[in-house]
């Protein structure tokens, strides 16, 4: 690179560009700049505001924790159990409630149980046998409670017998009871404390009341016109699924509670509020059906005064209530892009205008113009100051170059202003 190219490149590092405006008399580039702004404007309007509701971000990720708490007591009496009074620690399971709880409706009891031989149940086929060679001892029964130890019991002339077992005895024999053991459940109450929070916006919330009234638990119930009292009665929670509590309790089964939360932002945020739906998840429709109803087992142990181990197995039938929570939360947000798309339509015409049209290069000198500072030659200082001007060693004038237009004349770059005023 020469030394006048190198001068000229470390001259333009100190250049500064400034915007000019130009009007343009060009209907053809008018119409097109026109036709842009409606395409882009209607493609803002219907696509991304009305279609795509682009004005406003959404954040789905929300961030739940949920707190149960059943409350209730009921008394039976039974010839397995005696009297007895129910509370919470007897029939929900976990203990600590959270997003799913267990409550016990009915009871098949099998008392005392303890590690000795006995013989399965009749109603497991493979505890049928027919000679002792039917029961290899150290086998476990399928589906059974407990091994074979290789002896088949038989009762009375039967040909058909149960193989003997090594387990907890007496086996579970008895059948369900007709009527739920625990049919008052459905005045229990349940509290669901729910918080939540949506990470995006930082927005947080919950389902209860803010007051500092400590006797508003203790006395409200939800309902349509309390919907910030999480206190729920269980016979309603399950009468709102379409479904009877009794014949639930009978034999057990699932349900759903689902908290919906759907906020704008841009409203006030007590518009922001929980929406309950209820619903029964297990097959309710086939009572008969292997698949309805919903049990397990558990047992309490104790010790005898000889320090021997024994057992009461509880099968327990109930409704298992599993919390949902689902959500979304919107607010307007500026789309900077948008203005980035609409100022694209002035790039796109200069364009046409400097470069595709056929008379681009004078709409180019127009739109680029040079300006610099020009050094006046000693000569005419001198004349200035013969004519009466002040004293100067030098004067400096502005030149100015329309689309970097050749220079005419004598070559001198001040020609213009030696030229008198006509």
């Amino acid at each position: 690179m020469g030394q006048a190219g190198f001068k000229g490149l470390s001259q333009s590092l100190f250049d500064y560009k400034t915007e000019k405006y130009v009007i343009a008399k060009n209907k053809k580039v008018g119409l097109l700049y026109r036709l842009l702004q409606v395409s882009i404007l209607t493609y803002l309007v219907v696509w991304v505001f009305l279609v795509k509701k682009g004005y406003q971000d959404t954040d789905t990720s929300l961030q739940s924790s949920i707190v149960t708490k059943v409350k209730g007591v009921t008394f039976t009496n039974t010839s397995e159990l005696g009297e007895r009074l129910w509370d919470v620690a007897d029939y929900v399971i976990p203990p600590q409630g959270e997003n799913v709880f267990f409550v016990v409706t009915n009871l098949i009891v099998t008392p005392n149980q303890r590690q000795e031989t006995c013989a399965e149940s009749e109603s497991i086929p493979d505890a049928w046998c027919y000679a002792d060679s039917d029961c290899p001892p150290g086998e476990p029964v399928v589906a059974g409670n407990g091994v074979k130890t290789g002896r088949c019991l038989r009762v009375g002339n039967m040909q058909r017998g149960t193989c003997e077992i090594f387990a907890w005895c007496p086996v579970e024999t008895k059948p369900r009871p007709v009527k739920p053991l625990l049919g008052k459940a459905e005045d229990f109450t349940v509290y669901i404390k729910n918080f939540i929070r949506f990470p995006k916006f930082n927005f947080s919330k919950t389902n209860v009341l803010d007051t500092k009234d400590r006797a508003f638990l203790k006395s409200c119930q939800f309902g349509p016109k309390n919907p910030y009292c999480p206190i729920f009665r269980l016979g309603s929670v399950v009468s709102w699924t379409g479904s009877n509590f009794q014949e639930i309790a009978l034999q057990g089964g699932v349900i759903g509670i689902q908290i919906e939360w759907d906020c704008d932002l841009d409203k006030a945020p007590s518009e922001c509020n929980p929406h309950y739906s209820f619903s029964r998840l297990d097959n309710k429709f086939s009572e008969n059906s292997i698949s309805s109803g919903y049990n397990f087992r558990f047992a309490k142990y104790y010790r005898d005064g000889a320090g021997v181990e024994f057992r009461t197995l509880m099968k327990a039938y109930g409704i298992r209530f599993d919390v949902m929570v689902n959500g979304k939360v919107c607010a307007v947000i500026s789309h900077p892009e948008a203005g980035q798309v609409w100022s694209g339509a002035s790039f796109f015409c200069d364009l046409v205008l400097i470069y595709f049209i056929k008379k681009s290069h004078f709409y180019r000198d127009k739109k680029y113009e040079e300006v610099r500072i020009l050094r006046v030659p000693p000569g005419l200082a001198e004349s200035s100051q013969q004519g009466g001007t002040p004293k100067a060693e030098e004067a400096e004038q502005p030149e100015v170059h329309h689309g970097g237009g050749s220079q005419k004349g004598n070559g001198c770059p001040c020609q213009q202003l030696l030229e008198p005023v006509r």
